[in-house]
């Protein structure tokens, strides 16, 4: 048999040394490949005894102890954030990025993280992903005109997607319209409308009415201000067409009351991607590479490995220990070939089947471990761990009879 060299007691690192090459690039990782290595070595009994492994079977372990944390930790984000990102895109169409990878999802306008919806209310379709981020968009609207069409009428000034939507491709839903009845507040100080109480001939009485004509010069309480403008409200919402809007077929918008003039609409929208359900149109989304380009399930949420230097000290002594455990594994495949070796005068048994027992326990241990620390950071158990410290401190303050808010 050809005499292979076995640990050496030191290593160095280099790309390439490790089977798959995920992290060789990074500089933190080809710096702890070489101290995990001989931690693992000299945790396994060496330099009393020799270690039948070679600096590569370190970083192989290595290696798949940080695709496994990363295969750990994104399995929860994923099954906690699935809802939200069924229908989003699983990379973008021109290409600035590709994958998830310890940051949130973004779509083609670079927004941040989506969220799900289940209504159709203003555009969009059951189960679409609807951005986070608000956008603003002005509407023309004309003297004597209505009804428009905000997707082909060309009267609407979008922020950003107006070729997706005006094509068809991306959907809007809208937040928010700026139509408001003008504030009563405008007439209530007009001096020449007079405020319809009576009080005109006190005021002359005391001499007041020479200095300007429906102006009072009493201190009057606040309810009667607030009672004048709701006075002024109601006669407008009897007497007149209220101020209103409709939207219509999910793209027609109607105006009330009828423009008397020429001016800009202001209304706030998100703009909306369309989940790729059964029965959809493929070619609806981003380009025409939707069916695609498309979150279904979780086999094609974007997410990648782990950039090693971004993970923590508590996520590097998670992985060490699992190397450890993966290099007992192998120290222990290895010597289960040769259980035992014949020496003068005697035979040594080698111990193989205690180095493949502790590996297993501790790589169970430590998967256990880990995901029950995720298990309490879902966005539920977040939720209710707010709200048990809410609910106690607002106890802690009842029982001592202090409360947050003070009136001086």
């Amino acid at each position: 048999m050809a005499n292979i060299p076995i640990w050496p007691g030191s290593s160095s690192f280099s790309s390439g040394l490790t089977p798959f090459g995920f992290y060789d690039n990074d500089t933190d990782f080809q710096t702890d490949a070489v101290g995990v290595s001989s931690w693992c070595a000299q945790r396994l009994g060496y330099p009393l005894v020799d270690i039948e492994l070679q600096a590569a079977n370190f970083f192989t372990c290595f290696e798949e102890a940080v695709s496994e944390y990363g295969a750990q930790v994104y399995g929860y984000q994923i099954r906690d954030n699935l809802a939200r990102l069924v229908g989003s895109v699983t990379a973008s169409s021109d290409g600035s990025w590709e994958n998830l990878n310890q940051v949130n999802i973004k779509d083609d306008f670079g927004t941040l993280f989506q969220s799900s919806n289940t209504d159709s209310t203003s555009g969009g379709s059951y189960g679409a992903t609807t951005n986070t981020r608000t956008y603003s968009a002005s509407l023309d609207l004309q003297i004597g005109q209505q009804k428009y069409d905000l997707i082909e009428s060309g009267l609407v000034s979008w922020e950003s997607g107006s070729t997706q939507i005006e094509d068809g491709s991306l959907d809007i839903r809208i937040k928010k319209i700026y139509h408001y009845q003008p504030a009563a507040i405008n007439r209530y100080f007009d001096p020449y409308a007079g405020t319809g109480t009576g009080i005109q001939s006190l005021m002359q009485t005391f001499g007041f009415g020479n200095y300007s004509p429906g102006v009072n010069f009493m201190l009057m309480p606040m309810y009667y201000d607030i009672l004048k403008l709701q006075a002024i409200e109601l006669n407008d919402h009897i007497r007149k067409s209220a101020y209103h809007y409709e939207i219509e077929q999910d793209r027609f918008i109607k105006i009330f009351p009828i423009p008397t003039r020429d001016y800009k609409l202001w209304f706030e929208y998100t703009v909306t991607l369309q989940s790729q359900g059964a029965g959809s149109d493929p070619t609806e989304g981003i380009g025409s590479t939707a069916d695609l380009n498309t979150v279904t399930d979780i086999s094609n949420v974007p997410y990648s490995n782990p950039t090693y230097k971004f993970i923590n000290a508590v996520g590097r002594q998670w992985i060490r220990k699992y190397t450890l455990a993966l290099a007992k594994e192998m120290l222990g495949g290895i010597r289960g070939k040769y259980q035992s070796l014949p020496i003068p005068g005697e035979t040594t048994t080698l111990d193989y089947s205690r180095l493949l027992s502790e590996a297993q326990s501790e790589k169970t241990a430590l998967i256990e471990q880990l995901r029950e620390d995720l298990g309490e950071l879902t966005t539920a158990k977040l939720t209710e761990r707010v709200l048990d410290e809410t609910n106690n401190t607002r106890d802690q303050l009842g029982a001592e009879g202090r409360y947050q808010i003070y009136i001086h």
